[in-house]
């Protein structure tokens, strides 16, 4: 295969030809389109649909779990930013760690990766059907998560052109909707409704231990993952290498300040705290709850229109183009079937594995849509795939750059990896019981079918991996 002469693609090392890949997916997103993707990924209004939970799980100091995981993730950043300028290509910690340590390892991050982002999709579908259901109780949870499935397939096989400019507009769409309800419940607050000002959203003596907030935070995560997602548009992207991790750092900075602000006013507004505290959130309504305080049900119901077009359309369109793009990363290597490699030869977009992940998400959706537990399960296992995941990413940082390119720049090559490392593995020593047995079940799998491969000859391969050097000169200054 060669890549089509028409389309730009970056000189030098950024190529993706020095790798042994042809260049086939169309460059044509830009810093801002980077940005936005990665913004819409992470949803700014992530936090109304999870709420209820990270109050519940942080002992009601849900600000300070947000403030935590944007901390721990701004490390993750960091080794992204690195990783993304070594090999700037699609695969996100597969390609990563693949290269950066041994292509056994970068197959099983894969491995994990894929637990996050084949099952992300069906949970944000899912989501999104309860909130439609609960303005819509006429229309069952499942025909909104076949409906949802459905429109972003068609988006995101018209091209990554579509998505990005579908992106723009519910980016904005978001954002007008968190202006009105932080606008309102400021106001709500300032003439006594809800419960004061209070610091107990950051801090509260009654409840604090570093065992709780991290626990939380494991929660908490859900609503970061997708700055990640920017990896992905490696091979889409007409910008240098260091946009990708620029892009990164600016979409987590920006949609954590939002992440931490809403969720602190929300949090004063809870019509009982102690007893969402004890008794959780089962429906899922809390935020909406508070809104409801704030100015009655009409700001309720606009929050949660809000959340289900953003987790159902906006953020479950970006889930699947990233999910699509690692599939088609692995099956290019041959460490999945090749059919999922094919590229449609109009759209240049990853077909076959659009439309498979298109099909998971609707069995999955549909399947936890008939249980009572169908979203913290589907929520622990996307968390438990993400952070495993992130945590070899930092081992790839220091492996790559360190011990094999004797890079003298500490900071970003060993210091900020270690801490981001030691910061996500007291996350996921403190996380769900439930997500850690299924998450290594899954892992276990993935051994499995690592040794398979092995033993049948098949030793996992990255495309030229003989080409594959260390740090360059200029990374060991």
């Amino acid at each position: 295969m060669t890549s089509n002469p028409g389309e730009p693609r970056p000189q030098g090392p950024e190529g993706i030809e020095k790798y042994g890949y042809a260049q086939q997916l169309r460059r044509s997103l830009g810093f801002r389109d980077l940005l936005v993707y990665g913004l819409v990924f992470m949803v700014p209004i992530a936090p109304m649909g999870i709420f209820g939970s990270v109050f519940e799980a942080s002992g009601g100091m849900v600000a300070l779990a947000y403030a935590v995981g944007m901390v721990a993730m701004m490390f993750t950043a960091l080794s992204y930013a690195q990783m993304s300028r070594a090999f700037p290509m699609a695969g996100s910690v597969y390609s990563y760690a693949g290269r950066g340590i041994a292509a056994p390892v970068g197959f099983l991050s894969g491995w994990m990766m894929l637990l996050d982002y084949v099952l992300i999709p069906s949970l944000l579908y899912l989501t999104s059907g309860v909130a439609m259901n609960s303005l819509v109780p006429g229309v069952p949870v499942r025909a909104w998560v076949v409906f949802f499935v459905v429109l972003n397939t068609a988006a995101n096989y018209r091209g990554i052109e579509m998505t990005a400019r579908l992106n723009k507009i519910m980016l904005l769409f978001e954002a007008v909707v968190l202006a009105v309800f932080l606008v309102v419940a400021v106001c709500a607050l300032a003439q006594g409704k809800g419960h004061g000002f209070s610091w107990s959203p950051v801090y509260d003596g009654h409840t604090f231990s570093w065992s709780l907030v991290f626990g939380a935070v494991s929660v908490a995560a859900l609503s970061f993952l997708g700055f990640d997602g920017i990896s992905m548009m490696a091979e889409e992207s007409r910008e240098s290498a260091r946009a990708l991790g620029r892009a990164m750092i600016g979409a987590l900075l920006l949609a954590g300040s939002l992440f931490i602000v809403q969720t602190f006013v929300a949090s004063l507004l809870v019509p009982d705290p102690g007893h969402l505290i004890s008794g959780g959130d089962p429906d899922g309504t809390a935020f909406y709850d508070a809104a409801r305080v704030a100015a009655g049900g009409w700001l309720a119901d606009l929050t949660a229109l809000a959340t289900a077009l953003a987790w159902g359309f906006a953020n479950s369109l970006v889930a699947q183009a990233a999910t699509s793009r690692l599939l088609y990363a692995m099956a290019r290597d041959r460490q999945l079937p090749a059919f999922l490699a094919t590229i449609h030869p109009a759209r240049r977009v990853p077909v076959n594995a659009t439309l498979l992940v298109a099909g998971v998400s609707l069995v999955i959706g549909l399947w936890a849509a008939s249980r009572d537990d169908g979203i913290t399960l589907l929520s622990t296992l996307v968390n438990f795939g993400a952070l495993t995941a992130f945590l070899v990413l930092h081992v790839a940082v220091v492996w790559h750059y360190v011990v094999r390119g004797r890079s003298r720049r500490y900071f970003s090559h060993l210091i900020a990896p270690a801490a981001g490392f030691a910061i996500l593995a007291y996350v996921v020593v403190n996380a769900q019981v439930a997500a850690q047995r299924l998450g290594f079940v899954w892992l276990g799998v993935g051994v499995v079918l690592l040794l398979g491969l092995l033993l049948t000859g098949r030793k996992p391969g990255l495309g030229a991996l003989a080409s594959q050097d260390p740090a360059p000169e200029s990374e060991r200054a």
